[in-house]
C-alpha cells in the first residue's frame, strides 16, 4: 500500500527528551492497532501494513510532534473504527493529543457529509452571506409556546429554526407533540412569508433508537436533525448521513465532548474534535462555543474548527460551522469578520430577552449581517 493511501494522524507527545519521544510514539502505533508487545507482532503484512507507521518526530514548542500513519483497512469501513484507531487506547494515557488528522485515505469508505455547505444552502435558499439560527427554548417550554417562538423568528428571516439540545421528551413538550406543533408553525408561516426556513429538531433516541427518532422526525415534518454524537455515538450520524431514504441535513451539538478539547497536554484538539471529525463523519453542520462565551474557547480555537470545517483539503464536503453564544446585533460585524460568509449563527438568549418582538429581532440580525457582508 502506497505511503499516500494511509490515514494519517499528528500527535503531540509530552516527553523529557527525543528518545522517550520515539519510545512514545511506538507505543501509539502498536496500542492505535495491534495492541500487542513489539515481539508479539507477525512478521509480514501485519507488521508491515497494521502497525502504525511513524513518519516524522520533532520538537515542537516544549514537546514533541509525531505523524503516525495507519492502513485504512485497520478502519475498514466504520467510522467507529477510525476513530479508535486515532485515538482509542492512546486517549487514555496522559500526555498525549491529536493535532490533527488526515483521512483522505478513507474517502471511498466513508463519503463523509450528504450536504455540505452548498447542500444546505440549497435548502434554506440564502445563498451568501451567513445563516441565521434562532434557538427554540428553553427547557420546560409547551409545545405551544415552542411554535409561537418558531413562528416568529420565521417571520424575522430566520434560515433556521433550531431546537434546544435540551429538548428531548420531556412531559412539558413531549417529542411528537412537540414536533408536530413546530413543524406546522415554520411550515405556515414559510408559506404566510415566502419563506424556506429549516426546522432542526433534536434527536435523543426515546427509546433507545436514534436512528428510527430521525426517521421519525422527518416523518412529522421536520428537515434536519439535531444529534450529539458524545451522547448518541459518531456512528449514528454516519448511519443517518449515509441513508438515501433520510436526506436531511445533520447539525451536530458539542455536549459531553468538552473533556477532550479543554487541556493543551492531551485529548483531541478543537479543529480536529468539531471540523475533521465531524466531517468524516458525515455531519453537515458543526456547532461550538463562541470566543467570549461561558466556555473558554478562544479565538485561535475558533479559527482552527472554522477552518477545518471549511477547507477543501478535509473530508467529503466542506461543512458550516456553527458558532453559539454571545451573538447579538452588536457584534454581527465583528462576527462576520471573524468568520466570513459560510457559517451559521446561532442566536439564543440574546433574542429571548425580545419576547413577543423576536421575529424584529431576527430581522435586524439579517440586516446587520447583510450590512457586514457590504
Amino acid at each position: 500500500m502506497a505511503g499516500g493511501d494511509r490515514i494519517r494522524v499528528t500527535y503531540r507527545i509530552m516527553a523529557s527528551d527525543l528518545a522517550e519521544a520515539r519510545t512514545r510514539a511506538h507505543g501509539i502505533a502498536l496500542e492505535q492497532t495491534v495492541e500487542v508487545p513489539d515481539d508479539v507482532v507477525p512478521d509480514g503484512f501485519i507488521r508491515d501494513e497494521i502497525v502504525g507507521r511513524i513518519e516524522r518526530l520533532e520538537p515542537d514548542k516544549g514537546a514533541f510532534e509525531a505523524v503516525i500513519s495507519y492502513s485504512p483497512d485497520s478502519a475498514g469501513s466504520e467510522v467507529i473504527q477510525l476513530i479508535n484507531v486515532i485515538f482509542g487506547n492512546s486517549s487514555m494515557q496522559a500526555g498525549i493529543r491529536v493535532t490533527a488528522i488526515d483521512t483522505a485515505a478513507m474517502s471511498d469508505r466513508l463519503p463523509g457529509p450528504r450536504f455540505g455547505i452548498d447542500g444546505v444552502r440549497a435548502r434554506t435558499g440564502r445563498a451568501r452571506g451567513g445563516l441565521i439560527a434562532p434557538v427554540i427554548k428553553p427547557q420546560g417550554s409547551s409545545h405551544a409556546d415552542l411554535a409561537r417562538i418558531a413562528a416568529r423568528c420565521v417571520a424575522g428571516g430566520a434560515d433556521i429554526i433550531k431546537e434546544d439540545h435540551g429538548l428531548a421528551n420531556q412531559p412539558m413538550a413531549p417529542f411528537e407533540d412537540r414536533l408536530r406543533a413546530v413543524a406546522d408553525a415554520v411550515g405556515d408561516a414559510n408559506a404566510r412569508h415566502g419563506g424556506r426556513t429549516m426546522y432542526i429538531a433534536n434527536v435523543t433516541g426515546r427509546g433507545g433508537d436514534p436512528i428510527a427518532d430521525a426517521h421519525r422526525a422527518k416523518e412529522l415534518g421536520a428537515t434536519g436533525v439535531l444529534l450529539m454524537p458524545g451522547l448518541l455515538g459518531f456512528q449514528t450520524v454516519q448511519a443517518l448521513a449515509g441513508d438515501p431514504a433520510f436526506d436531511l441535513p445533520i447539525m451536530a451539538h458539542p455536549a459531553f465532548s468538552g473533556a477532550f478539547v479543554q487541556s493543551p497536554d492531551f485529548g483531541i484538539a478543537h479543529g480536529v474534535m468539531y471540523g475533521a471529525l465531524q466531517r468524516a463523519t458525515g455531519t453537515d453542520i458543526s456547532i461550538f462555543p463562541n470566543v467570549g462565551g461561558r466556555f473558554g474557547f478562544t479565538e485561535a480555537d475558533c479559527h482552527a474548527i472554522a477552518d477545518a470545517c471549511r477547507t477543501p483539503r478535509g473530508h467529503g464536503h466542506s461543512i458550516m460551522p456553527s458558532p453559539g453564544g454571545g451573538m447579538s446585533v452588536d457584534r454581527a460585524a465583528d462576527m462576520a469578520a471573524m468568520y466570513g460568509d459560510d457559517v451559521v449563527y446561532l442566536l439564543g438568549g440574546s433574542i429571548l430577552r425580545e419576547g413577543d418582538r423576536i421575529g424584529d429581532a431576527v430581522a435586524e440580525m439579517r440586516r446587520a449581517l447583510d450590512t457586514a457582508a457590504g
